[in-house]
């Protein structure tokens, strides 16, 4: 299952069951799960952890030094969960001492060209179109779908169940359950399809059209807007996630759709 045509560091973990092709480089201190396929010309290196049933396509690179030039080789790591698929060209860096570790979590799809830079956080089920690139200590939570060639500027937070316009500059957090679109980038509706997809009930996805009626409504601004969303609406799961969201955004959030 391993080519004889890959270079194999003998400090790297790899399960008997992964593929590894030819011209792959796996580097020291790399562990591999089990069923993964790393194709030919595909380098995971130094501080990379690859889960199970996962495929590294060609030349795609996993667990490269970040390109901030506050590194100094600290030790750090790039963990990739199970069944997450990183496409050719690919770039994924590991951490620095700011967060000591870059993850990617399950059932991923990292497309072409993509980029995910040093210290990003990556939760689970989340699809990366071709060439969207990511800075530093970007997160991305549960279900998001960001469009190609999008650009995420650093440390901003995008939520879970989002869908980004493809070619889009998000420099502000963007909040869950939205679609987000135009240039600048704002506000436009909630992503019902999607929350349909996912088995979120009529009552759910009312709740959440609410509470951005309220939050994006011209009468507040966002403090008074979350103030009237806690004391009118009643308290769910998802509109809670929404004024968390929304109080703890450092950045600020998107604007609405003028």
């Amino acid at each position: 299952m391993v080519s004889p045509l890959a270079f194999i560091h003998p400090g790297a973990q790899i399960d008997e069951s992964a593929i590894i092709g030819p011209f792959a480089y796996i580097d020291d201190n790399v562990v591999i799960g089990a069923g993964t396929e790393v194709m030919a010309n595909a380098s995971v290196l130094y501080g990379t952890r690859i889960g199970n049933n996962c495929k590294i396509f060609p030349s795609a690179v996993v667990g490269a030094i970040p390109q901030d030039l506050k590194f100094k080789g600290e030790e750090s790591l790039a963990i990739i969960g199970d069944n997450t698929t990183i496409r050719e060209c690919a770039t994924i860096h590991r951490g620095t001492a700011s967060k000591g570790k870059t993850v990617v979590g399950n059932n991923c799809l990292i497309m072409a060209y993509s980029h995910v830079a040093h210290d990003c956080f990556l939760h689970n089920n989340i699809i990366m179109s071709n060439a969207v690139q990511l800075a530093g200590e970007v997160v991305v939570e549960d279900f998001a779908i960001i469009g190609g060639g999008t650009l995420v500027h650093q440390f901003s937070h995008i939520g879970a169940h989002v869908m980004i316009q493809g070619g889009s500059k998000v420099n502000k957090d963007v909040p869950p359950y939205v679609i987000a679109a135009r240039e600048p980038i704002q506000y436009c509706g909630i992503n019902s399809i999607g929350l349909n997809r996912r088995g979120f009930t009529r009552e759910q996805i009312n709740t959440i059209q609410d509470t951005y009626r309220m939050i994006y409504s011209p009468l507040y601004n966002i403090t008074q807007a979350v103030e009237h969303a806690i004391s009118e609406l009643p308290e769910t799961a998802e509109r809670n996630l929404i004024v968390e969201f929304v109080k703890e955004s450092p950045r600020g959030i998107i604007k609405g759709a003028i």
